[in-house]
Parts: C-alpha cells; structure tokens; sequence
C-alpha cells in the first residue's frame, strides 16, 4: 500500500512540473505582445522597455522560468499586468463566487442525477426511465452557451424573475439576510443552467451501472430472503455501484471547473472562469498561469482522492495490494 502511494505522490508531482513547463512555454509562443495589450499605443519605445523591466520580460527565458517556477510552487504569483493588484488577491476574491456556483450545481445535479438513475433502473420501462434517457440525450445535444442564452432571454429578460448580469446588485443591499438573499437571487440561473444541463449524464450513468448491478446474483439472493425492494434497491445493488459513482463525482470536479468559463461569461458572474478568459485575452501571463496551476492542482488532487475514496467505499478493494492466492 505505501509504496503504491509513493509511485502515485510521484506520478502527481511529475505531472504538476509538467504542467506549470507548459503553462510558462504555452503563454510565450501566443501571438502578440503583453505590452502592446496593456499600454497606449502612443507610447514610445523607452516606454515599453521600461515595462517589460518592470514585469521582468527583458530577462532571459530561462530566467524567467526559474523565477516562475519558485513562484508557483510557493504560490507567489506576482502581479496582475492588466489589474496591476497581486494575482493571489484576485483569485481569492473570485474563487468564493466560483465555488458556490460550480459546488451547488455538481452537488444538485449529482443528488437528482443519482435517484433518477436509480429510479429508472428499478422501474424500467415506465415513466422515470424514460425520462432519464431523454433528459441525457437532450443535454448533449445542446452546446451550454446555448441553452444558458436562451434561459437567460427568458427568465431575465422577456420575464424578468432573475438578475441580467452580475454576482450582487448594485448598490449591494443593506443588511445580512438582504445580502445572502440578493446573492442567492444571482446565483440561481446560473447554479440552475448548470444543474439543467447536468443530471441527465448522471442519471444515464447510474441507470447503467444500476441495470447491470440488479442483474446480479447477490440482488436475487438479497430478494430471495424477503428483504424489502428499497433496502434491496438501496443497501445492497446501489451500494455495490457506489464506488464508481463516486469516482466520477470526485473526476468531475476539474471538468465543471473549466465549464465556469462559458458560464460566468454568459452571466457576467465575479468567477475564477470569467478572470481566466481575460487573462489569455489580455496575454495576462501570471494570472493565467496561476489559473492554469490551481485547476492542475485540483485535477491532480481529484485524482488522488477518487483512489483512495475507492478503496473506503469498497472494503473489498485494497488499493495497491497483489491479490492472494
């Protein structure tokens, strides 16, 4: 067991080295120029040098990745060439927002997802199931920009029950509860768009997994001793299907984090997504960078955790270990 830890802690380390090389290389061979996105053009040219010796662009490459590489690996990412504030001060102003969206939408879509898929597995055929399987169909079929526009026309625009734009109204209200209420109302289409476009996926997965699971022969001895069909359904066939259920929660986390991108552009939301896609734009290399770095972190440290939450789920399975003759 320990040394299978040590291999994957090793594996993780190499791959997040890789990753912050190819974040530093990747931003460099961008067409265009950092300082002609964040001066006048009216500049002169002793101007722009003295910029790119302020923000250290006039070192040598190999310089300059030394320097990136101290910086990530101790979480110092500089400043931000457009904001002009430290990146980690952005990030942290955002990242609130960004969580709270994305956690409430993983953990909604998972939940109706789940009993939806079980549901459909038990009652085949019927009603459930077949709502299962045309809700996975229909949200593949439509880009999410596309459906997060059109809820937006509707339920912002033409009928105006959410908010345009924005993570608070302004001016902010007065007061605790109208605050939290306020940033709830925000909150809402978006966190809905989400949970709309997502529990279908889910629902089709554990379907799967579940008609498989209820096919096999400890559910009918389970059956055969007179259990209940929802202890059966419930202790015994979606316990066995939990482990897998569980690695693609943990698997999915990185995945709705790339997806914020699309979400908080389309509802112009104060998101760790919006900030990254200004960054690339602008040619913002630290906090792009450091965007890049923490997404690797939490793909990497997903991974990590979907191993070993496989191996708690599952007493049966020890992570590591040869199987005993």
């Amino acid at each position: 067991m320990r040394g299978y830890w040590v291999r994957r802690a090793a594996g993780a380390v190499a791959v997040l080295l890789l990753v912050i090389a190819a974040n530093f290389f990747l931003f460099r061979v961008m067409p265009g120029d950092v300082v002609s996105s964040i001066v006048d053009p009216r500049f002169s040219p002793e101007a722009k040098e003295r910029m790119r010796e302020l923000f250290g662009l006039d070192l040598p490459l190999h310089s300059q990745f030394f320097i990136y590489v101290r910086r990530m690996l101790t979480f110092d990412f500089g400043i931000s060439f457009l904001s002009q504030r430290p990146v980690w001060d952005e990030l942290r102003s955002r990242i609130p927002n960004t969580a709270a969206l994305l956690g409430s939408a993983l953990l909604l879509s998972s939940i109706i997802g789940t009993w939806l898929g079980v549901k459909a597995a038990q009652r085949r055929g019927g009603l459930i199931e077949k709502v299962a399987l045309v809700s996975g169909s229909v949200s593949f079929s439509f880009p999410s920009f596309f459906v997060q526009l059109v809820l937006l026309l509707l339920f912002a625009y033409t009928f105006p029950l959410f908010p345009l734009r924005g993570s608070v109204s302004i001016p902010v209200p007065q007061g605790t509860l109208p605050q939290v209420l306020d940033y709830l109302w925000h909150l809402a289409l978006p966190a809905g768009s989400l949970v709309l476009l997502g529990f279908g996926s889910w629902a089709i997965y554990v379907r799967n997994l579940m008609v498989k699971t209820l096919g096999e022969d400890f559910v009918l001895l389970a059956r055969a001793k007179g259990l209940s069909e929802e202890r059966v359904l419930w202790n015994h066939a979606f316990r066995s299907a939990l482990p897998p259920v569980l690695t693609i929660f943990l698997l999915a986390l990185p995945g709705i984090v790339s997806g914020a991108i699309i979400t908080e552009t389309v509802f112009s939301l104060h998101g760790v997504g919006k900030f990254l896609l200004d960054s690339i734009l602008g040619h913002d290399y630290p906090a792009a960078g450091a965007a890049f770095y923490i997404l690797a972190l939490l793909t990497i440290t997903s991974n990590l955790a979907a191993d070993a939450a496989y191996s708690i789920a599952d007493p049966r399975i020890r992570v590591g270990h040869r199987a005993e003759r």
